[in-house]
């Protein structure tokens, strides 16, 4: 029994004492703002026919649909082509700036409310990945995903080292921000438009909560500064973020264990001819000649058809073996880089290498970021060893992180 108790002392301090996983939380930050950012820059030109004025959804089509499943969308608080614009330029700018990891807590709320904002505005437009980019800019938010690879972190290094020289070390961009957007909740909640017209209370108690939760840290923290109420809120942090966590895994898992067990299911799977189908179809053959190519061989189109389907069933099983989780994780995302470029959907490949990479390890990632910050550096002139320092990327409070995968 006391080696029981003494495991499940080790789990409860790990849980409570650490935010786990911070280079996969940090990798799910860039590469989901990245996805969201390069699908916004890519159909600017086309914004207008598919979240605007313009699109064949109508906005009062829009309104009835959001009014019966209680969809939150910004874009259904105007019909006015300026505020359009302002949305859809603020998505662009929320997922740059998470991207770059600039005051995570707060762009990561504008992220998901872009996200949700554009998606909910237009349901017929998407290819799979955005439902992923939808579920996970959501969890993003329970996350304390700017610890590394971000400018978060280098502000807490920078900060830290103020306090080591007894300096002090003030932050005035963080309440004036969170400031104003206090004033824009207040503002579209007095006048019914945040939790008007049938929308569920979910997203604006999410919005409010994010809000409270912040105003509060940066209340404890000013009053009390390192003592037990900020103690009890860093803890409180690190077991939301682990669940977090958590659930962006379950939800990986889900994704692939629910499409291998459809598949199995159907007809052409079974028989090993189904890949050959979508490589015919002309809307999905960006490059004809590789998908003819692919398509004459009935031997690969079956190695392929039914590697698909064992690798999706079989991949939430493989976690309980790193070295064949690690294995099967490079098979997985090299199949979607190669649909990517054979089947002509790019943000879809990369939205799933990008759930893939929470079970990446901690190792291989943090190596990653080092070769990343070394090539940096060295164009900028500095040399490999100026590289050495800036490479691992994570703020004081992280050493000693728990690995991942």
């Amino acid at each position: 029994m006391n080696g029981v108790a003494l495991s499940v002392s080790r789990g409860i301090a790990r849980v409570t004492e650490t935010a786990l996983g911070p280079y996969q939380t940090a990798a799910l930050r860039i590469g989901f703002g990245l996805t969201w950012l390069l699908f916004l820059l890519r159909e600017f030109p086309h914004r207008h026919e598919l979240y605007g004025p313009h699109g064949p959804w109508s906005w009062g089509l829009a309104r009835r649909l959001t009014g019966d499943n209680g969809a939150f969308t910004a874009l259904m608080w105007s019909d006015g082509r300026v505020w359009f614009e302002a949305v859809y330029a603020l998505a662009v700018l929320s997922a740059a700036l998470l991207v770059l990891g600039w005051r995570t807590r707060t762009l990561s709320v504008l992220f998901m409310a872009g996200v949700l904002s554009l998606q909910n505005r237009s349901v017929l437009v998407g290819d799979g990945g955005d439902n992923v980019l939808h579920l996970m800019s959501v969890y993003l938010v329970f996350t304390r995903c700017g610890r590394v690879w971000s400018l978060d972190a280098r502000r807490a290094r920078r900060a830290a080292a103020a306090r080591e020289r007894g300096e002090r070390a003030g932050d005035r961009t963080g309440p004036v921000l969170w400031g104003m957007l206090g004033l824009v909740l207040a503002g579209v909640t007095l006048t019914g438009r945040l939790v008007g017209h049938g929308v569920e209370w979910t997203v604006p108690a999410l919005l409010w909560g994010m809000w409270l939760a912040q105003a509060l840290w940066w209340a404890v923290g000013r009053r009390a500064g390192g003592g037990e109420p900020r103690i009890l809120l860093d803890v409180i942090g690190n077991v939301v973020h682990n669940g977090a966590l958590l659930v962006i895994m379950a939800e990986a898992c889900l994704i692939y264990a629910t499409a291998g067990w459809y598949k199995v299911q159907g007809s052409r799977w079974q028989d090993g001819t189904a890949v050959y189908y979508p490589l015919r179809l002309e809307y999905f053959s960006p490059w004809p000649a590789l998908a003819d190519l692919l398509a004459a061989s009935g031997t690969l189109v079956m190695l392929l058809t039914y590697g698909t389907v064992v690798a999706q069933v079989a991949f939430p099983f493989t976690l309980f073996d790193r070295r064949v989780k690690n294995v099967l994780l490079a098979v997985m995302m090299t199949e979607h880089a190669v649909i990517a470029v054979v089947l002509g959907l790019p943000f879809f490949s990369l939205a799933m290498i990008v759930a893939d990479a929470v079970f990446l390890p901690t190792p291989f990632l943090r190596r990653l970021g080092g070769a990343v910050a070394r090539a940096r550096w060295v164009r900028r002139g500095a040399g490999p060893k100026a590289a050495a320092v800036p490479a691992q990327g994570a703020a004081p409070e992280d050493a000693g992180a728990a690995r991942v995968g």
